[in-house]
Order: structure tokens, then sequence, then C-alpha cells
């Protein structure tokens, strides 16, 4: 496997070591059963010692990551965590799976991979038994135009046939560019369809701005916690990320105006409407210190905008790119969770020569979006997304409503929450020490699934934070899922401690 080292670092080399190996394991590229490289082997393909590598072995195996035996080797026990599409292993007799060709799968550990960490992949899937999926951040589809939006793209294929035997713009259908910048210009952000770059999906946008600006070493700054791709991605370009704590008004700028002195950035990633895990909203005064930053270290802000058009009672603050005079901003919205996931589109806006790198970018990437799913979206946004949208805000408070009055009957004292202006997700404290790996054993054993919050933080944290979607089931299914969790909390806690955990009183 591939280690960036940085030998000049503080961080000590069997430190590095033992994280990355971890990284690769949490996220399921390394499965339980799989035998590590020797100490040997692993010491001449890093250039460090023996010691060095014996200490990073120990350090996984303190952690329960790995078991080492005399004579064996080391083996990957896994996390405890579960994944649906991993292969079982028996890790005690080392038995492993075979192919339908009957040869052990072990070689392919000598193969060199550049992935240092996938933890989106390893939580987007839940594992069998789960019945509420609340890890998901999702719309559930009985709140989705599919129909309309299927009908859609039926017409523009069978009345249009000539335009899907062609290849579509790398930059994105024209007509779907001009529906976006009226859509952008009645939300206060002036966009010309030629600052505009149609890509599939946000997690698509992101990964070109990367892969077109960011090399190793190269500093980004993200908040913590943050979306968990946006993470994979920078981590897999060798970036240096440093994370910026939060507070109610959104990333602490006094924090990073200290932190740019010392280490420039060039490139700060932001979610700064309806965070997600979080669900804060940057303060607009924030915003515009964001922007000033930007502008004094001639560095690139990535603007990631999906929940902008969810809020509850209040528009959020103006867009930090709508303030953008000098094209420091590149500004990502998604309408796949809120349109069709399937369709996979959003929309990237930039200027000058940043466009033009992000659009030569992606047509190495894939030679342009699809033009059917362009074409169906462009229909439906441009006739029916505002009566829809208004909509779903009333349908999407309403499931939050409903998940704050179920957390108040049943939660424990030690559950802190607070309610998001607008997005999709509820971000949750457990006061308390709480075991958090096991925590989520147990819930997933119960049906219900969460997303752990060490999963939002660029290393493995031990936070006590967990992240629920409380728009991607049923009402129904949301409350009867919450008072499960719930239940499992008050379970582990008790497990724990040995007393039972006190309800909050009822409202």
């Amino acid at each position: 496997m591939h280690m960036e080292l940085k030998r000049g670092s503080s961080t000590k080399l069997y430190v590095q070591i033992a994280s990355t190996i971890a990284d690769r394991i949490r996220s399921g590229l390394i499965e339980p059963g799989t035998r590590l490289p020797s100490v040997r082997k692993m010491t001449a393909d890093l250039g460090v010692s023996l010691v060095t590598v014996t200490k990073a072995y120990s350090e996984l195996e303190a952690i329960h990551l790995i078991r080492c035996s005399q004579g064996k080797g080391c083996y990957v026990t896994g996390t405890g965590m579960g994944l649906s599409n991993h292969t079982q292993r028996d890790v005690g007799t080392h038995k492993i799976d075979r192919n339908n060709s009957g040869a052990s799968l072990n070689w392919q550990m000598t193969l060199v991979d550049y992935l240092p960490r996938a933890q989106l992949w390893r939580h987007f899937d839940a594992s069998p038994q789960v019945r509420y999926e609340l890890h998901m951040s999702a719309i559930h589809p009985e709140l989705l135009p599919t129909r309309d939006i299927i009908d859609s793209a039926y017409h523009v294929s069978s009345d249009h046939a000539d335009r899907m035997a062609a290849y579509g713009s790398f930059q994105g259908d024209w007509e779907l560019r001009q529906t976006f910048a009226s859509h952008f210009a009645s939300r206060g952000l002036q966009a010309t369809p030629e600052r505009m770059l149609i890509t599939s999906g946000a997690q698509q946008g992101i990964d070109l701005v990367a892969r077109t600006f960011i090399g190793p070493g190269d500093v980004v700054y993200m908040e913590a916690p943050t979306y968990t791709g946006a993470i994979d991605v920078f981590t897999s370009r060798g970036a240096k990320i440093i994370t910026v704590p939060m507070d109610n008004e959104g990333m602490r700028i006094d924090l990073l105006t200290r932190l740019c002195d010392t280490y420039p950035p060039k490139l700060i990633y932001t979610i700064p409407t309806y965070h997600n895990p979080t669900g804060i909203t940057m303060s607009a005064k924030r915003r515009k210190q964001l922007l000033n930053i930007a502008q004094s270290y001639h560095c690139l802000i990535l603007e990631d905008d999906p929940f902008a058009d969810l809020y509850f009672t209040t528009p959020p603050p103006a867009s930090i790119k709508s303030m953008d005079q000098a094209g420091h901003v590149v500004y990502i919205k998604s309408f796949s969770k809120v349109l069709s996931p399937g369709c996979r589109i959003a929309c990237a806006i930039a200027d000058g020569s940043v466009l033009t790198r992000l659009v030569a970018a992606k047509s190495t990437a894939d030679l342009g979006s699809p033009l059917l799913t362009q074409k169906a979206i462009q229909a439906y946004i441009q006739n029916h997304y505002d009566p829809y949208v208004c909509r779903l805000r009333e349908q999407l408070h309403a499931r939050l409503t409903r998940a704050s009055e179920t957390l108040q009957r049943h939660a424990t004292k030690d559950m802190y929450w607070r309610l998001p202006g607008g997005g999709l997700n509820l971000w949750l404290e457990l006061r308390g020490n709480m075991d958090m790996h096991e925590l989520h054993r147990q819930s997933l054993a119960a049906g219900v699934s969460f997303l752990p919050g060490s999963a939002c933080y660029v290393a493995e944290s031990d936070t006590s934070h967990l992240r629920i979607c409380f728009t991607v089931t049923t009402a129904e299914a949301l409350e009867q899922g919450l008072r499960t969790l719930c239940d499992v909390i008050e379970k582990v806690a008790f497990q724990q401690t040995g007393t039972a955990a006190d309800r909050l009183p009822l409202i």
C-alpha cells in the first residue's frame, strides 16, 4: 500500500503508519481477515526501521484493529461496525472466502493503491438487518418528483431522438445552463451560462476541483466536522488538511485567520448553509470575512451548497459566490438530493482560467455528463421547480418537528441537539463518555443505522456525536427508528455505568 510519510513532521513515523493503516481498515479498504505485509516487507517498502513498523503494528493491535501471532503474521480483525457488502471471514482460524476460481485473494495486497481513506463508501449502504436507515442524508422517494422527471426524460428521448445520438458539450447542456442562470438570479446570484459547468453530482464537482488544484502538501482548510465525501477527496490528493472548529455562526474565522498566518491556504472548503453534518448556517458577516481571507491569500473557496433551497422559515444569507468579484469562489450547487439522486446533476460556477481548467478536467473524466438526464432536469426546473420546492420545505419541516417531538419524549438527559433552520440532518451529542463503536454495533443489531460522528472528522475521533437524517424515511418509520435508537443509547449507557440513564422530562 502507498503511504506518504512526512519525515520532517512532528508526528512520529510509526504513528503516521498506524494512522494510515487504521484509516484504510475503518474505510473497509482492507477487509477483516486480510494478512498485512510482514514487518520486514513493510520496512523495506517504506524505508524505515524494523522498530518503527513493529511499533505501528503494536498500536493497531492495541486498538483492536489487527491481531498478531508469532510465526503467523498480523491479520485485520475489523472495526466491529459491519459492512453489508463485505466478505465475512473467520479471523481466528484465518479462513478466507474464495472466489469461484478457488484461488485465495490475499495476493491482491501486493497491488499498490493510492486510496488512504474512503469513509463515504463505507457508510453509504446499511447492513442487511437495518430496518430504519437514518444514516444517509437523502429525501424519501415519496416526496420526490420522480414520475414527473421520468415522463420528462421519456418525452425528450422520444420527441428529440437526434439529441440522444450525439455527444453533449463537455461544459454541459446549454439550455440547462440557461435555466440555471435564471434560477440563480432569482436567488441573488448573477451567473451567465458561460460561467457554468454541469457535473455528475456535487461529489464530482468537489473531485474535479481537488484533482485540478490540489496536490501533495497543499494546505486545505475545512470545518470540523464536515462532509465525509470531501474529506475523502482531499485526503486522496495528499493535501495537508487543517480543520477549524465551528460555533453557532459557522467556521471560527478568528481561528482560521491565525492559522493562515502560519499555513497559507491553497483552498478553503465550506458548507455555509445548513452545514452537513451539524445543520449550522454561517452568518452573513462571516461569509464576507471568509471571502476577505481568500482575497488576502490569493486562494480558492469551494462553496458547497446542496441545501439552500430547503429553509423552513426564512431564507439563508446570500451565498459567498454572490459577493465574489475576483473569481476566488467555486460554487457548487447540487440538485441531486432535492430532485433526483439517480440523475446526478449539479452545477459549478467559476470564473476565468479556473473554470477553463475545470472544464478540461471534466472532459478527461467522462467527456461530459449524460445529456438525457440534463434535458429531463432542465424541463422540470424550468416549469415546476419553485412550487415543488415550496411544498417540499413544508413536508421536511413537518418531519423535523416529528423528530424533535419524538426525541423530547424518548431521549435521555445526556442527549443534546440543536434544530437546524433547514436541510436534512440532525447532529446529536451524547454526553458522558459513550462508547460510540459499541453504540453503533448495537444500534445496527437493533435495526437502526446512523452516521458515526467520527466519519465527519479528518482523523478518527472519539467524538460523542452522531448524525441522523430526519427526511430519509417515512414519518412513521422515523418516529419508530428514533425511539429504538433512544432505547439502545439507554441500554449501552447502563452497560457502561451500571446506572439507568434519566429520560428527559415529558413536554
